[in-house]
């Protein structure tokens, strides 16, 4: 038996002091976390936690910062053994997770993503030998293997997945190299999503994403066939694709069912709950302290009294329900303003002699909430750059108010802050006549306090110098925001605490964000940046990504070589076909699925309108039963007619790839 790997067939890391768990049958069980402590230095993470995930489900891994979400994948990739307790999983599961970071720089990024496909690039590179050896039952034996891998259609998969993640064909054929570290990221997350994987660990992945890539992710890990665990601070995206919350705190973790916005409202009940328990037992407490503090000194009652002390000390300590954010601020309103605040007529926006945007006309005024929504590359932080003033229009008027004080956030900006400077000292460049005081109050409601206020940002996180950017766009009175991927590092309860302060400021705000929840929480309209132009966008979110499902089929790449039958490249063509009839699969089971439950709709609907139509439910004695049927009539009318609107969605969609396959055969 090999290291970590015991005879029921599952991987196991243990605590050398400790004697391994009875294991339980790998088939049922995917990850189980038994009285599990982790410790990193001198701080402990977890202690005694529990967890249980079974194969096939998608798990969001949610906590503060530092909690040990992270740690807890080191634990799972077999980086880490546990201080005590174990770590359960199949020894046969196939594990993928998303690096962070590149030691390949001069590879091609299509080789890159590649190269996460383990096994594929093992096939081809012993190809390659035995046909260099001329070994033809080698070369035989090794396509056979190479395409029970999927590897005729691998170039073309990966290709689409790069699309997905906002690549152009020409980027998909450049060095590493030559991306910055945002796409540098997106390549790490395509090699993880090549690797055929029973269990796919998956770090904040949405963190260098656009709206347009999360919302191709998403359908991507909802049609993943294997096990999911997700770290995001990202709600909306969890409730799209998870089916469990894990939540860390306290050095433990506790499961609940359902995505995101569930778990919040099973946790608000929890935490009632615990809150009730904790002043009846703070008040038992008090009874028996208060009794033993009377009679512990009388020689009649000194029994009853040490009883009492016995069972204090048995009594289990019960925390209060803690529900405090570390956050809260408000951007300070600005004492003078202008409307409009600014005016942007017939500009024409772009770089040197490159024109991205044409004939653009926008005024912002007080009070307006604007969310930009357009493809990557399109041009949206061109707009915000030129609004801030950091580009001038090639062409056209920009008139800015009198009174007109801009907070400009972009994710460059976290790079000039002075790495040797502290949040106090940064504050007090700004404000060096105010109060000390004043300016440490103000950061700690974006959680600088302690040690942590005076200490120079250099070693900062991601997540606290966006804090810090915003703490001095705050300060500094604006009266116009405008906000490019302001929630980049920031964690749920940052985000609330963000969202919260947009909503209360008066100003005008444009935002470009892929945090749907803070885009449908904090504006009341969009404009949309595509095919070189600025519109209104009449729809939502949901709309919005129609139109970019839309987008895309329209702008899909088109081959200029003209097709000569004769000569067709029936490899390729067998390859698109095979790309097709993978793509085809969970379409079809989707439909069918939505078929079936569009069928129980109606059969229920149906089962209703015969109890309606007795006569005798209509009595008085009956009222109730009758409030309840109108009532989920009612609402399975609403439910039949969202799945017969994505249902016809879906058998168009079918009938699209169905089409292409033909044309094909």
């Amino acid at each position: 038996k090999s290291r970590g790997q015991s005879s029921t067939g599952q991987r196991t890391y243990s605590h050398p002091s400790q004697r391994a768990t009875k294991l339980v049958d790998s088939a049922a069980i995917m990850i189980r976390l038994q009285s599990l402590t982790l410790q990193r230095g001198p701080q402990r993470l977890l202690e005694d936690a529990e967890l249980t995930l079974h194969a096939g489900h998608k798990a969001g891994l949610i906590g503060a910062n530092g909690a040990g979400k992270s740690t807890l994948f080191a634990l799972l990739l077999g980086e880490l053994t546990p201080d005590s307790g174990d770590c359960l999983l199949p020894a046969d599961w196939r594990i993928a997770h998303m690096r962070q970071e590149i030691d390949t720089l001069d590879r091609i990024a299509i080789d890159y993503v590649l190269d996460g496909d383990l096994r594929l690039r093992q096939v081809q590179h012993d190809l390659a030998e035995a046909e260099k050896a001329q070994d033809g039952a080698a070369q035989a034996r090794l396509h056979s293997e190479l395409d029970s891998a999927d590897g005729y259609t691998a170039d073309a998969r990966a290709r689409k997945m790069l699309a997905g993640l906002g690549f152009t064909n020409e980027q998909m054929d450049r060095p590493v190299a030559d991306f910055s570290g945002g796409w540098r990221m997106r390549l790490n997350l395509a090699q993880a999503l090549m690797c055929p994987s029973d269990l796919l660990l998956l770090d904040e992945p949405t963190n260098h994403l656009d709206l347009d890539a999360i919302l191709w992710l998403e359908d991507f890990l909802k049609s993943y066939p294997g096990t999911l665990l997700l770290i995001s601070h990202d709600r909306d995206f969890l409730d799209a694709v998870v089916d469990n919350i894990a939540h860390v705190e306290q050095k433990k973790i506790t499961l609940y069912r359902g995505g995101y916005t569930a778990f919040e409202r099973a946790r608000a009940e929890r935490l009632a709950q615990q809150q009730q328990a904790f002043e009846k037992q703070q008040a038992q407490r008090a009874h028996m302290e208060s009794y033993i503090a009377r009679f512990k000194a009388q020689a009649t009652k000194a029994r009853q009294a040490q009883s009492r002390i016995k069972a204090l000390e048995r009594m289990e300590e019960l925390s209060a329900a803690h529900v405090d954010s570390p956050f809260d601020f408000v951007f300070r309103e600005s004492v003078k303003i202008s409307s409009p605040l600014l005016d942007l007529s017939d500009a024409r926006l772009g770089y040197g002699d490159k024109t991205i945007l044409e004939k653009v006309k926008l005024q912002l005024t007080p009070g307006a909430r604007i969310g930009l929504l357009g493809p990557n590359g399109a041009g949206k932080s061109t707009l915000i750059k030129n609004l801030s003033g950091e580009l001038q229009p090639l062409a056209g008027r920009l008139t800015r108010g009198e009174n007109l004080v801009v907070g400009y956030f972009a994710q460059h900006q976290l790079d000039s802050l002075d790495s040797k400077a502290s949040p106090l000292l940064h504050l007090q460049r700004l404000a060096p006549t105010e109060r000390e005081q004043t300016l440490r109050d103000f950061l700690g409601g974006f959680d600088f306090r302690g040690a942590r206020i005076d200490e120079p940002v250099l070693n900062f996180s991601g997540g606290e110098k966006a804090r810090l950017a915003l703490a001095l766009i705050a300060w500094d009175r604006p009266n116009l925001l405008l906000l490019d991927e302001p929630t980049n590092h920031l964690d749920l309860e940052m985000r609330l605490a963000l969202t919260m302060a947009l909503q209360e400021f008066s100003g005008a705000v444009l935002v470009v964000s892929h945090d749907r929840h803070l885009l449908k929480s904090t504006t009341d309209n969009f404009l949309l940046v595509a095919d070189g132009k600025v519109e209104e966008f009449d729809g939502d979110l949901d709309d919005y990504a129609r139109w970019l499902t839309d987008y895309r089929l329209r702008n899909a790449p088109v081959s200029n070589t003209p097709v000569n039958p004769d000569k067709t490249d029936k490899k390729a063509q067998r390859q698109a076909a095979a790309a097709l009839r993978q793509q085809l699969a969970p379409h079809k089971r989707e439909a069918d699925k939505l078929e079936a439950e569009l069928g129980k709709v109606h059969e229920r609907l149906a089962k209703i309108e015969t109890s309606l139509g007795d006569s005798a439910v209509y009595e008085a004695a009956r009222k109730d039963e009758l409030r309840d049927l109108l009532a989920e009539q009612a609402k399975l009318k609403v439910r039949e007619g969202q799945l017969e609107e994505t249902w016809m969605e879906a058998l168009e969609l079918l009938e699209s790839l169905q089409a292409e396959l033909e044309a094909l055969s």
